[in-house]
């Protein structure tokens, strides 16, 4: 994972934002513990410690095929997005200023699943990218990760207008890119934001507050439903449930990776 060492800035933000001031894990400087091999000059900015030269080492034939792996669902991935792009299956196609794919790792072991695009994503291509996926971006430094990390997409490629839900016949459409989006990305786990994702997704009409007290499947996938970082920034006094669902999410996703 390629954290630089300012991102400990952003972590130790959060957690003071939500009024968590003992992080998941961290060394005596107070940084993630990935960068305890770190030294820590005046001023507190911690800095690489120096490294001899060392020879380039061997490539071995299983990175090798990890690489070419990886390539190969990057391609599937554009693929995929190339012929969504000039979908118009539904009427969301008629006002959309984009179709947003999707962003993130082609070798992510977390997906990130929003509900729709809103005004901010319509217009860059991207999810995400307004105030909630700045929140998103802090909520996800807090377990020192980035978006460069994961995968984030939605259940639908199109903003509904004036950002209502998308109708069930819109999610149907949308199932074809949906599916062979998340079957190409094959991911450890699943963390669903917000209730109409979750219920798309679940196919349920359970509530957030049922649908958050325990893990899901997805094809066999665990899955985890959290607040949508939007709400979160309408209800600023729920940030302390979503670091709970953050510190679970961890977690889980540490015991599959071991």
């Amino acid at each position: 994972m390629n954290i630089v060492p300012e991102h400990a800035e952003f972590r130790a933000l959060y957690l003071s934002e939500i009024g968590v001031h003992t992080p998941l894990s961290v060394d005596n400087t107070g940084l993630p513990a990935r960068f305890s091999n770190d030294t820590k000059p005046e001023g507190g900015r911690a800095t690489s410690s120096p490294v001899l030269s060392q020879p380039e080492p061997a490539v071995s034939s299983t990175s090798v095929a990890v690489d070419k792996s990886v390539a190969a669902v990057e391609h599937k991935l554009d693929d995929i997005a190339i012929q969504a792009s000039s979908c118009t299956a539904c009427q969301l196609s008629e006002q959309r200023h984009s179709v947003v794919f999707g962003v993130g790792n082609p070798d992510a072991e977390i997906v990130f699943i929003g509900e729709a695009p809103g005004s901010d994503e319509d217009l860059q291509g991207e999810p995400f990218v307004g105030r909630a996926g700045q929140l998103l971006d802090r909520m996800l430094i807090s377990l020192g990760m980035d978006r460069s990390e994961v995968y984030i997409m939605n259940t639908v490629k199109c903003r509904p207008p004036n950002n209502r839900d998308p109708k069930p016949d819109e999610v149907e459409t949308c199932s074809r890119w949906f599916d062979a989006q998340l079957k190409a990305l094959s991911p450890k786990v699943i963390c669903l934001l917000g209730r109409v994702s979750a219920q798309t997704v679940l196919e349920t009409d359970q509530s957030l507050s049922q649908l958050r007290r325990g893990w899901h499947e997805y094809h066999g996938i665990p899955v985890q439903v959290m607040y949508h970082p939007a709400y979160l920034l309408r209800s600023p006094q729920q940030k302390r449930h979503a670091w709970s669902d953050l510190c679970e999410l961890k977690l889980r996703y540490d015991s599959l990776s071991s």
